[in-house]
């Protein structure tokens, strides 16, 4: 075993403490990875604070993670020490059923293997990059693209994916008209991608504080949803909504916004559940929809993407003594627009 530092919480309602943990001795198809920087997701809050479900504490979050290659297992071919690469939401899957033989391991029918707070093949339970080192099998191991810079990186492993993967099934592109619905860290990485892929993007947002921005990531317009009057304007305009907000809103509201065939696409993940009118869908063919993260092959479609485009987030570096703060600040809306966290500094 190898004993690695880390930050962890101890409970729902308990700061982050420095700690230390063990990481598997690396079996043969395995990755040993120093971790340069770990992004902070809404994720990380919602489990750390207990609010998806019971959490076997301590717990060790992140999964936007970026590092360096410092070893590898004997059978390992992907990968060499010194390499560029990531981890996201997940680390394993049974690589067994259909949905893994299509590439879709994020939809495994025996449940994939989370980052954190999961268990892994060997009965032990998972913990995230809020650590210096973490072992991962190389199939679920990425390559970050060398013009991409690891702490702007490590945020595309789940804010990127989750925005990429419904914007690339749903055929975000030219002549097509997407809403973003909130500015966040997904947000505005949404509105990075869809416009990239030749879409017609609008944000829906609270205010009009974030417009500027919006505009400058490729946006065409920008409308505050605390207006009525931006419900009544665009009423069945868009060809797809990506809702990447964490909390309960008026789905029918947002629902009435789509165009014929149109589909809402849910990414955030709020603890209350949503509730849907069925004839705000069964009038205009309507469809609401729910996306994760992606596959494997298709989170490297996504850094190459990305690279290729110059797409990067917008990021805010932390020290690991900021954390508690950080969460703060997330729950506030304050931060433009992801929180990373520095390793170096644990």
């Amino acid at each position: 075993m190898i004993t690695v530092k880390s930050r962890a919480v101890n409970g729902p309602d308990t700061p982050f403490e420095e700690t230390e943990i063990k990481r598997r001795d690396l079996d043969t198809q395995d990755v040993l990875i120093e971790i340069k920087y770990s992004g902070i997701c809404h994720s990380d809050i919602h489990t750390a604070h207990g609010e998806w479900g019971p959490v076997n504490y301590p717990l060790v979050p992140g999964h936007e993670i970026a590092g360096i290659v410092t070893e590898v297992g004997s059978e390992v071919t992907k990968y060499k020490v010194g390499d560029r690469v990531g981890v996201g939401c997940m680390v394993d899957s049974c690589g067994e059923c259909e949905n893994c033989e299509k590439g879709e391991e994020q939809y495994c029918l025996k449940g994939n293997v989370p980052t954190y707070a999961g268990i892994d093949k060997y009965g032990e339970q998972t913990q995230g990059g809020y650590s210096t080192h973490i072992v991962v099998t190389e199939g679920f191991v990425v390559r970050i693209p060398d013009n991409i810079g690891l702490d702007a990186a490590a945020p595309l492993l789940c804010a990127g994916i989750t925005t990429f993967s419904p914007l690339n099934h749903w055929n975000a592109g030219p002549g097509k008209k997407v809403a973003v619905v909130g500015m966040g860290g997904l947000g505005h990485m949404a509105v990075k991608i869809a416009h990239a892929m030749g879409a017609e993007v609008t944000v829906l947002s609270q205010t009009l504080n974030k417009k500027e921005d919006s505009l400058k990531f490729g946006a065409k317009d920008h409308y505050a949803t605390s207006d009525a009057e931006t419900f009544e304007k665009l009423a069945g305009t868009f060809d797809l909504i990506i809702n990447t907000v964490s909390a309960k809103l008026d789905m029918d509201s947002y629902l009435s916004l789509l165009a014929l065939d149109g589909t809402l696409v849910n990414v955030g993940a709020p603890a209350e559940p949503l509730a849907v009118n069925v004839f705000s869908l069964i009038g205009h063919r309507r469809s609401f929809a729910g996306s994760m993260i992606g596959g494997i092959r298709e989170t490297q479609e996504m850094l190459d993407f990305c690279a290729e485009h110059n797409i990067v987030p917008n990021i805010e570096v932390i020290s690991a003594d900021q954390i508690d703060e950080a969460y703060d600040r997330v729950l506030a809306s304050d931060v433009k627009y992801r929180f990373v966290i520095d390793v170096s500094t644990i």
